[in-house]
């Protein structure tokens, strides 16, 4: 794995490039402390809280919530930086990151995502994605309901065992539980986002940069589904499996994935001098 911090700096002598990063729906800014030690000196790493999280305020409820809305600040990062940056998203993070660069296309260097949950691509893959979508579709109306009775502990647990397993909610830190049950009506949000986003898969197919694609070994199937497909519409995508990971890899296996990451980007940076190094899509299809 590379050592990014042996990279050798190539013209702008002091300006880094920038990355940034978008964590899943609940976390914070301190899910991407590996990456930032993995990158090292040579980038900057922009991690903003995403609407509803962190310091961020809450969404004011304007009109209806789109991708859009949660994406406009990444977008305003993204044209106050020094040069083309690096995306890089988990789950809710990563339908964030496609969002973003949709809309700034050329100003993209690489974009790096772990399964990311858009959601919408699987109105795109036939029997088994009807039947993905059906399933997640049921999820969100089960989490809607329990939080409009106020049930917010319910909504949390139906919500983290989705994407975890029966069980795993009661394995969980209570502070984190806590963190997550607050959290849980602006994951209504984020469902009705994902799920009525209109980008048509033809438009990630004129993206014009590399993509890494992270799936877990052990991930739910619909979210293989949607990083599959998504590998196959765009033109310059690598799809790769983290061995023994789930969903929630980037947490589970952060060494594994950080790594991987961080390595995608410094090659994906054209101020960095790789010439023995090249990037190529590829679909790992032995997942």
């Amino acid at each position: 794995m590379t050592k990014i911090a042996s990279l050798p700096r190539t013209a702008k002598t002091g300006v880094k490039p920038t990355v940034i990063a978008l964590h899943c729906s609940g976390a914070t800014r301190s899910a991407w402390r590996q990456l930032e030690r993995d990158l090292g000196h040579c980038f900057t790493l922009i991690v903003p809280d995403l609407i509803g999280s962190g310091g961020a305020a809450h969404w004011a409820g304007a009109h209806a919530f789109r991708l859009s809305d949660e994406a406009k600040n990444v977008v305003r990062l993204i044209d106050a930086a020094n040069g083309p940056v690096h995306l890089v998203g988990h789950s809710y993070g990563g339908a964030v990151a496609l969002q973003a660069a949709i809309e700034r296309p050329t100003q993209v260097a690489s974009m790096t995502l772990y399964e990311p949950m858009a959601l919408h691509v699987l109105k795109t893959i036939g029997p088994d994605g009807k039947v993905a979508l059906k399933e997640i579709t049921a999820v969100a109306g089960d989490i809607s309901l329990f939080v409009l009775s106020g049930d917010y502990n319910a909504a949390a647990k139906r919500f983290f065992e989705c994407w975890n397993g029966e069980g795993s909610w009661s394995a969980m830190r209570p502070e984190v539980r806590d963190d997550l049950v607050r959290y849980i009506p602006k994951v209504c949000l984020e469902f009705s986002a994902v799920l009525n986003e209109r980008t048509p898969l033809a438009a990630y197919r004129r993206l014009n940069f590399p993509a890494l694609l992270l799936q877990g070994e052990r991930a739910p199937d619909l979210t293989q589904l949607v990083a599959r497909q998504l590998a196959r519409a765009m033109r310059f995508a690598s799809l790769q499996t983290v061995y023994g990971a789930g969903h929630m890899g980037p947490f589970s296996h952060a060494t594994a994935v950080s790594a991987m990451m961080a390595d995608w980007i410094a090659r994906a940076e054209p101020r960095f001098s790789r010439p023995d190094e090249d990037i190529k899509p590829d679909i790992d299809r032995a997942a």
